[in-house]
């Protein structure tokens, strides 16, 4: 089944004229009746009953008509983006971002990537550190965004954006908002939450383990926007990147003596072909001052 084919039928259906459809498709009658007898041979039955004046769509042309009306305006799609991508009239760029990485801190970026491609098709996924790599590695996203995941294939690059470390954040109205600083002791028969597939949490809690403490959370959030909300609503504690949302209804503390840091990397595949728009984000990316990010 050829593409010309259902062109020449769409328009036999809304005519059901062969002179005036040949006319239409700018084909010779003969040609467009040779092209109607090959599509209904392929389909193993008479599309239109030739009966001049009363002309009229078999049961299967009618059958056929909305599904050949979709195959032929999903192909014209196809063509029009195709025709569209090569000559960098759109942008298709995919990301993919930790959910322990605040996407805010990123847009300054983003706005001059759009201002650079008009045609920008941005789409921008969130997940654990180890899911969206997984999803980079796979093909199904141009960069991804996370702290440091060892994964070991040789493929993978990276570049370090910041550095940062963690605080404690709690409601404004926690009895523990009053102190300046907290220390282990502190939180340590508090609710705490924990964010789901979180890259730093073992080097987190290592640090507690150092310590004779058990960092044992009650609840787990995948968004650091959920956790606002879940913090407010609950009284409970959380460890947070320094560059994690801020909100007023929230306080941060400094945990005495919690000196683990993090790194935040842009991750790429080595030898993988990029397209304009994900080349001029990763250097826009490796290139940005994010000294502030956690300011």
């Amino acid at each position: 089944m050829e593409m010309q084919q259902i062109r020449y039928f769409l328009s036999l259906a809304q005519t059901l004229n062969f002179t005036r459809a040949a006319e239409e498709c700018n084909v010779s009658q003969p040609a467009l009746t040779r092209a109607i007898q090959a599509l209904e041979g392929e389909l193993g039955g008479d599309l239109i009953r030739r009966e001049g004046k009363l002309s009229h769509l078999t049961e299967l042309g009618r059958r056929m008509l909305p599904l050949m009306q979709r195959c032929y305006e999903s192909a014209v799609t196809a063509r029009e983006l195709a025709r569209a991508v090569t000559k960098n009239e759109l942008a298709p760029l995919s990301i993919a971002i930790s959910h322990s990485v605040n996407v805010e801190q990123f847009m300054d970026p983003v706005s001059e990537l759009f201002r650079t491609f008009p045609g920008l098709q941005l789409r921008l996924s969130h997940g654990p550190g180890a899911e969206i790599l997984k999803t980079l590695k796979e093909g199904g996203v141009d960069l991804a965004i996370a702290s440091a995941i060892e994964d070991g294939w040789d493929r993978l690059d990276r570049w370090p954006l910041f550095s940062e470390g963690f605080d404690i954040e709690l409601h404004a109205e926690h009895p523990l908002s009053r102190k300046n600083a907290l220390c282990v002791e502190d939180i340590s028969s508090q609710s705490l939450f924990k964010q789901t597939g979180c890259e730093d949490r073992p080097a987190v809690a290592r640090w507690f383990e150092e310590r004779g403490a058990m960092l044992d959370a009650a609840h787990e959030f995948d968004s650091h926007h959920d956790l606002n909300s879940l913090l407010v609503a609950s009284g409970g504690v959380a460890i947070v990147p320094q560059s994690a949302p801020r909100t007023s209804s929230l306080k941060r503390l400094k945990l005495t003596g919690l000196n683990v840091t993090r790194t935040v990397y842009v991750y790429a595949v080595a030898g993988r072909q990029r397209s304009s728009a994900t080349t001029a984000l990763l250097n826009l990316l490796r290139s940005a001052d994010f000294a502030t990010a956690a300011a």
